[in-house]
């Protein structure tokens, strides 16, 4: 057994080849092999959004604070909010980040394959970013 204790582990800033804006990832866990799973909670100041990637074996969010947009290539931007729950496929192309006026966090959790758990692609342009939106139920 193996307790991380909170404030145990150092917060850091998304790297701006990763990330658009501020961005403070805070590790929570990364298990031993042969496990592969890993996590951690980001925090998105208003306008911050990652860069486009992928995940080789899929990537689950868990909103825990305010109000977000993900997208996938192809598709519209979507509003998320605390308590949604997102999965991306394998080799799923998206982005995900807060709304342009409010932060927002989540629970970011994705698994190791051959030691890469997520490829980086190019940045979300501003245009990208404000483009078509599909509004909650």
């Amino acid at each position: 057994m193996d307790i991380k204790r909170s404030g145990t582990q150092p917060s850091g800033q998304g790297p701006a080849d990763w990330f658009t804006g501020t961005v403070r990832i805070d590790p929570l866990f990364s298990a031993p092999d042969p496990a592969r799973a890993a996590g951690a909670s980001v925090t998105f100041e208003p306008g911050a959004r990652t860069a486009w990637h992928t995940h080789p074996l899929g990537q689950t969010l868990i909103v825990t604070f305010g109000s977000g947009w993900v997208q996938r290539a192809g598709g519209p931007i979507q509003e998320i909010r605390p308590g949604d729950v997102i999965w991306f496929e394998p080799g799923e192309k998206h982005w995900h980040g807060a709304t342009a006026t409010t932060a927002m966090t989540h629970v970011a959790i994705q698994e190791r394959l051959d030691g890469t758990a997520v490829t980086w692609l190019e940045q979300v342009t501003d245009d990208q970013y404000r483009g078509p939106q599909v509004l909650p139920d």
